[in-house]
């Protein structure tokens, strides 16, 4: 999988349009252009165009974890000591399987892999590395930090003015 993709060019109207859909993605096209200055159609015209270009990959609601159980909140550093392409697609494909896992890195320095993981409480969280991480092949060390308060989240990306 490529990591380079070529930046999309965007003019003033297309970065302000992604601010306004990262604060509200519900929002319609005509309450969108209307912000915009756009009548609904140039609108929904530039908003497909970034769905097509995967600028826009998706649009979901924000829920905050702790409302819905999710206590615990774990930054996972995993070393391995097999360092195999076939290790590292399976650990991988499980980790992309596992909706505990919001986001996984490969990384530089002493880890190989960096894990975001949530999970109800520390006992929980203790069955996640019993059940997924253990079972691993490959894997040198485990080492979890856990989030002892949260100082900030954002999903949101910051939108450059332009070049």
């Amino acid at each position: 999988m490529s990591t380079n993709r070529p930046k999309v060019e965007m003019d003033p109207v297309d970065r302000s349009m992604l601010r306004l859909l990262q604060e509200d993605g519900a929002l319609s096209n005509a309450a969108l252009g209307e912000q915009l200055s756009l009548s609904v159609t140039p609108c929904w015209r530039r908003r497909k165009l970034l769905e097509d270009q995967g600028v826009i990959t998706g649009y979901q609601a924000n829920i905050d974890r702790r409302a819905i159980g999710l206590n615990l909140l774990a930054f996972v550093h995993v070393r391995f000591h097999i360092h195999s392409d076939k290790t590292a697609d399976n650990f991988e494909a499980v980790i992309r399987s596992r909706p505990e896992v919001l986001s996984c890195h490969k990384i530089t320095g002493d880890a190989d892999y960096i894990l975001q993981v949530v999970a109800h409480d520390l006992d929980s969280y203790g069955d996640f590395v019993e059940r997924v991480l253990r079972k691993q092949a490959g894997i040198a060390s485990i080492q979890s930090s856990l989030a002892l308060r949260e100082v900030k989240f954002s999903s949101r990306f910051p939108i450059p003015d332009g070049d």
